[in-house]
């Protein structure tokens, strides 16, 4: 038994590292998807570098996804060891929401959903940018970036998938952020800034993507 306890405690803290990892990408992919809105020269120079610096490429971007895999997968067996836990005691003391948020009951749906949305992210930006550099033998082009995000929000359908998974990837972050910091032991001073700061960030990024996605969108249909 102690040997399980300090297994599911391991398991936790790989989550909650790779998670914060995450979160933070998340914060640097949104500075410099904004600049898509408000500086477009200054978006191309940044996709461009991030899109062919080496240490980039060939390290970060690799650290990203394994980050993302870990993350999903850790996350998919502790809610499998929760519910068998739960299955095994009868879970007696279990009331819903009684007991737990929402939020925190459906981590694995909005996991999933989110999962499923960078399938697609992945689909729309990541698998042409790779055939681009590699299979099509293109020249290097620093000034294509944005005109190739802008054009990908076209489509309403795609915006409104968009909009669903950062709402979902809100409601994710507004448990999962700061449970991370939970689950690191962090209990000081700060805990109750960090908890205010958790839950703003929570909102204030995927509100971030959603406007992105809908400017784009919008401003092709008014022009």
């Amino acid at each position: 038994m102690s040997a399980l306890i300090k297994s599911s405690l391991a398991r936790k803290v790989v989550m909650a590292l790779s998670g914060l990892f995450l979160v933070f990408f998340l914060g640097q992919h949104f500075v410099i998807n904004l600049t898509s809105v408000i500086a477009p020269d200054l978006f191309n120079s940044w996709s461009h570098f991030m899109g062919y610096n080496p240490l980039v490429q060939y390290l970060l971007q690799p650290i990203l996804i394994a980050g993302v895999v870990i993350h999903f997968v850790m996350g998919f067996v502790l809610e499998l060891q929760n519910r068998a836990a739960r299955g095994a005691v009868k879970y007696a003391s279990y009331k819903g929401s009684a007991n737990a948020s929402w939020i925190s009951r459906n981590m694995l749906i909005s996991g999933a959903v989110i999962l499923a949305f960078l399938g697609l992210h992945f689909y729309d930006f990541w698998l042409p940018e790779m055939a681009y550099k590699y299979l099509e033998s293109n020249p290097e082009d620093a000034t294509r970036y944005h005109e190739e995000t802008v054009h990908k929000f076209e489509p309403f359908w795609r915006t409104i998938i968009y909009v669903i998974s950062f709402v979902l990837l809100a409601l994710h972050l507004l448990h999962g952020f700061a449970s991370s910091f939970q689950t690191m032991g962090v209990n000081n001073k700060y805990s109750a800034a960090i908890k205010t700061f958790t839950k703003v960030y929570a909102i204030a990024i995927p509100a971030g993507f959603i406007f992105i996605a809908l400017y784009h969108h919008f401003n092709q249909i008014t022009h």
